[in-house]
């Protein structure tokens, strides 16, 4: 089994994982608000049912990724887990602006709170659940940086604020009776979702809007190429990320004398310098020229720019 197989494999188990564990909590956290009738468990009981949808698009997400390249996508589906990461944080913000009127309008007309011992018990199971969720996607995300699960990851960390926040609410409801606690975090946890949604939108524009990879990292490609035999300089690089692969091209210039076999092992070895950086995880493509030709570079037009 190659490597790409198995991370898609690590891809679709936290995908798979996140969808079943957010159809239990979700449960819980409804049941939990109907008992209670806090708002600050509506608010994660909304979350909950976000988290469903979320989780769906996630593994719908993941399974368009990991197809092949085809006649109409050369560069394969990888961007689909980006997608399903920018749609999982439109429906969170959304999710977020609603729990913000409904938390306004608790706050100025509060309601007592009922069986706050069950909410509070039924919140620490959710809580200990996420977290052990949220264990398994890190260590799949340190193997596979899938886009879709790691935006998913973010949503479930959101999630173990949300029932901090939950705990914290109930918790001081019921030892002081001050019922406008409830809608105070209530609307603070709705904030802090639309401030997760703004992250999560940020990361994914990187990706769908091809932006490079940061400088750091094409400083490494660099110095990765130029180390090889046969190679005078690099030039025009371009980079970027697909989510599950990264994409590289640039001009590699040597001795314009050599034979083109020469020259072709040159370009190989360069070639394998780079994927090594990347675990053969990359798209690599070099064009070969001549070193000390004067033409027209991107390098000059950005610059220029």
């Amino acid at each position: 089994m190659t490597q790409a197989d198995t991370n898609q494999r690590l891809r679709r188990l936290a995908a798979n994982t996140s969808f079943v564990m957010a159809l239990i909590l979700v449960g819980i956290k409804l049941a939990a608000w109907m008992l209670t009738g806090s708002m600050a468990l509506l608010a994660a009981a909304v979350d909950g049912v976000l988290d469903v949808c979320t989780s769906a698009v996630t593994f719908i997400g993941v399974r368009y990724a990991g197809r092949p390249e085809d006649h109409n996508h050369r560069y394969g589906h990888g961007k689909g887990e980006t997608l399903a990461a920018f749609l999982q944080a439109l429906l969170l913000a959304g999710a977020g602006c609603v729990l913000i009127y409904q938390a306004g309008a608790k706050l100025l007309h509060p309601t007592p709170l009922e069986a706050l011992q069950a909410g509070i018990v039924m919140t620490v199971g959710s809580l200990a659940a996420v977290a052990c969720l949220v264990a398994l996607q890190s260590w799949v995300i340190n193997r596979t940086r899938s886009a879709a699960i790691i935006a998913d990851r973010q949503h479930y960390v959101a999630d173990i604020v949300v029932n901090i926040g939950v705990l914290a609410s109930l918790g001081i409801t019921w030892l002081t009776g001050w019922h406008r606690v409830d809608p105070a975090i209530g609307l603070s946890l709705s904030l802090y979702l639309i401030w997760c949604a703004a992250g999560i939108i940020r990361n994914a524009l990187h990706v769908l809007l091809d932006e490079e990879l940061p400088r750091d990292e094409r400083a490494l490609i660099k110095a990765a190429v130029r180390s090889c035999k046969g190679v005078v300089d690099l030039h025009d690089l371009r980079t970027r990320n697909a989510s599950d692969r990264r994409f590289i091209e640039f001009h590699l210039e040597m001795d314009g004398d050599i034979t083109v076999r020469a020259g072709h092992d040159i370009c190989e070895a360069a070639t394998d310098a780079v994927l090594a950086l990347y675990g053969g995880n990359a798209e690599v493509l070099v064009h070969a020229e001549p070193a000390g030709i004067d033409d027209e570079r991107l390098d000059q037009r950005i610059r220029a720019a």
